[in-house]
């Protein structure tokens, strides 16, 4: 039986080519396995979104790793790498371990030496621009003894299909600068992301030291289940982990996430400024909304052309 409505959110504006690209498919019941992996894969492959994929920001070392994930709310399918090195796309690995019996998740040179054996591309993602980044944060951190983390954008994406199909995707390059082998939510199952059809799916970005602390993805989805919507599950969730985090922790990072439920109906939550995030869906044409945090309430708004200007601007700025 088809689902009567689709819809598809991401985190970040970087998301929005691939949610518009991706809402023409879902329209023409494309599954949401396919519209999920096209939207991740392109924001992988643009050069200047230098949080995942090509282009992403290195680590301390100056190599860079990626994460990634997908996972099928229906079958329960899930695949995931972490810390891989000069493969093209991150996401089309976790959509093929998906459909692994064992093995599903792999890491570093094991889940090189697999993917090239699989015939999947290899590609150098240190860009020039990524290199240029990287020794100015040297220059500017480093070698004045300052803390060099800053930067952990991941893109995640979660769809509904026509045929009532849920799934998510996740993909980034990690914290810039991070020690090597650091690996943060995105490819965490219940943290960085979560799907299950029945319900609905979410996904995080921010500092995934503190998301896995909560298990957000996960538990936004088991609130959506006991009945709450989409902006209430994610809202309270955030606000509960960032009230855990304060009292218990003694302080909390960046906490971000969206998610969509079986009918289309979406939420977002975050306990920063500024936060971005892309969506469409049968009711809402594609369109990237900016977020304000006031009091532990996010509200959010219609990104205005200055505002998109000015992201565009930055994104592409020669870097002094």
């Amino acid at each position: 039986m088809n689902n009567p409505t689709w819809g598809i959110i991401a985190t970040w504006r970087m998301a929005f080519e691939g949610v518009a690209t991706a809402s023409q498919e879902l329209r023409r019941e494309v599954s949401a396995e396919a519209a999920v992996v096209q939207a991740v894969k392109m924001v992988e492959d643009y050069p200047y979104y230098k949080s995942v994929g090509f282009g992403g920001l290195p680590n301390e070392n100056g190599v860079v790793e990626l994460d990634a994930a997908f996972m099928h709310g229906t079958t329960m399918e899930i695949g995931a790498v972490a810390s891989v090195q000069d493969m093209a796309n991150p996401i089309l690995l976790a959509q093929r371990l998906s459909k692994e019996r064992f093995n599903s998740f792999m890491v570093g040179e094991g889940a090189g030496a697999w993917a090239v054996a699989n015939g999947f591309a290899e590609k150098i993602m240190l860009t020039d621009r990524a290199r240029q980044h990287y020794e100015k944060k040297c220059r500017e951190t480093i070698h004045r003894g300052l803390s060099p983390y800053s930067g952990h954008d991941t893109v995640g994406i979660a769809a509904v299909d026509l045929n009532g199909d849920i799934c998510v995707g996740t993909s980034t390059s990690g914290l810039f600068m991070k020690r090597p082998g650091r690996v943060g939510d995105s490819p965490i199952s219940g943290s960085g992301f979560y799907a299950d059809s029945e319900i609905g799916a979410a996904t995080a970005t921010g500092l995934g030291e503190d998301l896995m602390k909560g298990c957000v993805s996960y538990e936004i989805v088991r609130r959506m289940g006991e009945g709450m919507s989409p902006q209430q599950a994610a809202q309270s969730t955030v606000c509960d982990l960032a009230d855990r985090l304060l009292k218990r922790y003694g302080r909390t990072g960046d906490l971000s996430v969206v998610c969509i439920n079986k009918d289309g109906e979406f939420g977002v939550a975050t306990n920063i400024d500024n936060f971005s995030f892309s969506v469409a869906t049968a009711r809402h044409e594609p369109a990237v909304y900016v977020c304000s945090c006031d009091h532990g309430e996010t509200t959010y708004q219609l990104a205005s052309e200055q505002w998109l200007d000015a992201y565009q601007a930055r994104i592409t700025a020669p870097i002094v």
